[in-house]
């Protein structure tokens, strides 16, 4: 049983060992991306850790909290290995352009504008007027601005999805919003001459809704 503790210990030790060493690597990378030595000293801890683990197990029926599997250090010099000489960018020749589109209804009025005003008095100090929002168009615009412009904060009861589209594509020139006039609805999305459409994906919000009911039929 003295043997077995030495061991135990011993291998402790190689995993603080390991561990000082993977630190060590870290620092001296200063954040470089596939550094072979902190990849080998990562190597050399995962393997300490999983050693100590296995022989905690033999030595108490205990187990440490490390979840890790042996690797193979040859097998993991190789897969470093392929990975060296090969540029860190690789720039697409072309901008992708995502447009989408998508409708909703609107089954109250007052609801949405009730939850536009909500969304605009908040971060507010309770005594600082706010100006009242006037009209749907408003009201979903708040919306957007209070979500930081992402449709999923129109993602409201408020606000009945209907269907969209989504299109994807590989433009020359990224779009120059300042020539462009702020009440131009066409400029910002009209598609160029040599723009090329990837895909289009076309949204149906209810339509799995409407098969569950055909299938029931």
């Amino acid at each position: 049983m003295t043997d077995q503790h030495g061991e135990l210990d011993a291998a402790l030790e190689r995993v603080i060992e390991a561990a000082r060493h993977h630190l060590a690597a870290v620092r001296a990378a200063q954040g470089r991306i596939d550094d072979d030595d902190v990849w080998q000293a990562y190597v050399a801890l995962n393997n300490a850790s999983f050693a100590y683990d296995e022989q905690l197990m033999d030595a108490f029926g205990e187990v440490t909290p490390w979840d890790v599997e042996s690797i193979d250090p040859d097998e993991a010099d190789q897969r470093f290995a392929a990975g060296e000489g090969v540029e860190s960018t690789d720039p697409h020749p072309q901008v992708i352009s995502v447009r989408q589109r998508r409708d909703y209804r609107v089954p109250s009025v007052s609801a949405l504008i009730r939850v536009a005003e909500a969304a605009r008095r908040e971060g507010v100090p309770g005594d600082e007027e706010v100006p009242p929002v006037e009209g749907v168009g408003e009201a979903v615009l708040e919306l957007l601005q209070s979500g930081d412009g992402s449709l999923g904060a129109l993602d409201v009861p408020e606000l009945e999805p209907l269907d969209g589209v989504v299109m994807v594509s590989e433009v020359g020139i990224p779009v120059d919003l300042e020539s462009f006039a702020d009440d131009d609805p066409l400029g910002p999305f009209q598609p160029g001459a040599d723009d090329r459409l990837v895909g289009r994906l076309d949204e149906h919000p209810f339509l799995e809704l409407d098969d569950e009911h055909d299938h029931v039929h």
